[in-house]
């Protein structure tokens, strides 16, 4: 159970982030499970939306200001987190190999069809796993305890840098860009996970070409 404390804006805003990821991510899989069971495929471009989001929210939005500002300053206050810090902190790093795995496996679909399904699936299956387990172990055990070691100060500052829009190194609206492309997957992806047509193509007859 999250255990939010409604003055930390800082907070609010990674626990969006995750709702976000998490939505993005059921997704997928609700779409490579049906799949899996028979189902038409959607347009592929759905998938490279979704790769396109999980790629650059947590890396230009979500990590980096973590990094950066909350474990930053944890760090700081504590050594009761740092081994769950350098846990976290290495599956940031890790997770930029996973999603170049999955890219690797999408595109191996599109060029290849049925016979490259299964890796596909397989592969987007191990990521989502990965990425629902670092989030849970944020919720848990990180951010409890950030609320108990962190000053009143210290949040000040952590929620200012999470509530600004513009990343502030890499100096461009990331999170507007990010906002819309999230926009254009529910916008694509196709029922019940979003609001875009149905798949048309018969199962007997999918590729994985466009």
């Amino acid at each position: 159970m999250r255990e939010l404390a409604p003055q930390h804006k800082a907070l609010r805003v990674i626990y969006d982030d995750h709702d976000r990821l998490g939505a993005v991510l059921h997704g997928m899989l609700f779409l490579l499970r049906a799949i899996r069971d028979g189902g038409a495929p959607p347009d592929l471009k759905v998938f490279r939306a979704m790769l396109f989001y999980i790629r650059d929210y947590p890396d230009a939005v979500h990590h980096a200001k973590e990094d950066r500002f909350l474990f930053a300053r944890l760090r700081m206050r504590t050594h009761a987190a740092d081994a769950v810090l350098d846990e976290l902190e290495r599956q940031h790093a890790d997770g930029d190999a996973l999603i170049r795995k999955m890219e690797h496996a999408l595109a191996r679909y599109e060029l290849e069809g049925d016979a490259a399904f299964p890796a596909w699936f397989a592969t987007a299956e191990s990521y989502a796993k990965f990425y629902f387990d670092h989030m849970r172990m944020e919720e848990e055990t990180l951010l409890p305890l950030a609320q108990r070691s962190l000053t009143p100060e210290d949040w000040t500052w952590i929620d200012q840098a999470f509530l600004a829009d513009q990343d502030p190194l890499a100096g461009y609206d990331s999170k507007g860009s990010l906002d819309r492309l999230f926009s254009l997957i529910v916008h694509i992806a196709p029922p019940p996970i979003g609001l875009g047509p149905a798949p048309k193509t018969p199962a007997s007859t999918r590729s994985g070409a466009l």
